[in-house]
């Protein structure tokens, strides 16, 4: 196996990607193919899943447009096999084996976000060796460097997008202002630290990975790599509220030290993911902390709300984006309905008055 650095910007040269999704075609379980049919679909050229085939991605998913999904590997031509779950547990399906083998016997390199690393399997090991292929594994890294409390270049602004709960649209909010503030000519760098951010961008930090002492270093390393850029959309990961995630959430906003924050919360949810016996604090108590948190590090302060709305209508959409605007005294929208302009204008504004 390839050096962790070595393997993400390996990542960006596939051309010719299979989803495998076989039996796990839900929105929550395939969040990951879902996103690199979103932001990567002209690299993918089909959906792995036989109890799906003959559909397309669109219907399937809502995104891909008409990317067929297929029921076997050898109906399409492909470079690679990425793994498109991402499951509770993080283990490989077991009827998913003679998928993955049957891939590296065909000459596909293999490519997954995982917790159980597929390069550790034996099998698996001896099929990419005789065949001449790589078992990538997104989460394998070897951050061992703790934060130096290091000063980031003058005039890159650092934006961190934060949670009111695991699985809001973080990785998405940051996705959609690099890409308002990029047409609009800025300099703006999405910066990854998650599985499918990674396979998206071709680089970050798989950071739910790496050692608790490392966290905060391998976040200021992450953004020293990136900080030749004027603008960085740091991903977000956990919620500094949940009382699973909040441990990397907190090394984070201090490894990467932002000047601004862009919280997101998904309108309606009320109990944490996973625990659902336990609320969710209040959007006003959670800017608060995460202000408070962050500033601890470099000074910070929340400059947005990225609401996602999927559980409501237009209408109620926006009345909510209105009612939490007015609450918070902070610019809101769905990105996902709206799009980004109005968290990039308040991006802009944040560069302003920085300068």
């Amino acid at each position: 196996m390839a050096a962790a650095h070595e393997d993400e910007s390996e990542l960006k040269r596939y051309r010719r990607i299979i989803l495998l999704t076989d039996g796990f075609s839900t929105p929550f379980l395939a969040k990951t193919a879902i996103s690199l049919l979103r932001y990567r679909q002209n690299d993918i050229v089909a959906v792995l899943d036989s109890t799906e085939a003959g559909r397309t991605s669109d219907s399937l998913f809502g995104a891909g447009g008409a990317t067929p999904v297929v029921g076997t590997l050898h109906e399409v031509e492909a470079d690679a096999l990425f793994i498109g779950i991402a499951p509770p547990g993080g283990a490989l399906p077991e009827h998913w084996r003679a998928i993955v083998l049957n891939a590296l016997a065909g000459g596909i390199d293999v490519v997954s976000g995982l917790h159980d690393f597929l390069g550790d399997d034996s099998e698996f090991r001896r099929a990419a060796d005789e065949h001449g292929c790589r078992l990538i594994d997104v989460r394998r890294n070897d951050e061992r460097q703790t934060a130096q409390h290091e000063a980031f270049r003058e005039g890159c602004l650092r934006i961190h997008t934060v949670g009111h709960d695991c699985s809001v649209g973080k990785m998405v909010t940051a996705l959609e202002i690099q890409r308002v503030l990029a047409d609009r000519g800025e300099d703006a760098q999405f910066v990854a630290t998650g599985q499918t951010g990674i396979m998206i961008a071709g680089d970050g930090v798989p950071i739910d990975c790496v050692v608790g002492d490392f966290v905060n270093g391998a976040a200021e390393t992450l953004v020293q790599r990136h900080e030749q850029h004027d603008i960085l959309l740091i991903e977000g990961q956990g919620s500094i509220s949940h009382p699973s995630f909040s441990a990397v959430t907190l090394g984070l906003l201090h490894g990467c030290a932002p000047d601004g924050l862009i919280l997101c919360y998904e309108a309606g949810r009320e109990m944490v993911k996973g625990l659902d016996e336990i609320p969710i604090p209040p959007l006003q108590t959670l800017v608060a902390a995460y202000e408070s948190v962050a500033t601890l590090r470099n000074p910070c302060r929340v400059i947005g709300i990225a609401m996602n709305g999927r559980k409501q209508s237009a209408e109620e959409a926006a009345v909510e984006r209105e009612r939490v605007s007015a609450e918070l005294g902070l610019p809101a929208c769905d990105v996902y309905r709206d799009g980004a302009d109005v968290l990039a204008d308040a991006v802009l504004a944040l560069r302003g008055e920085r300068r």
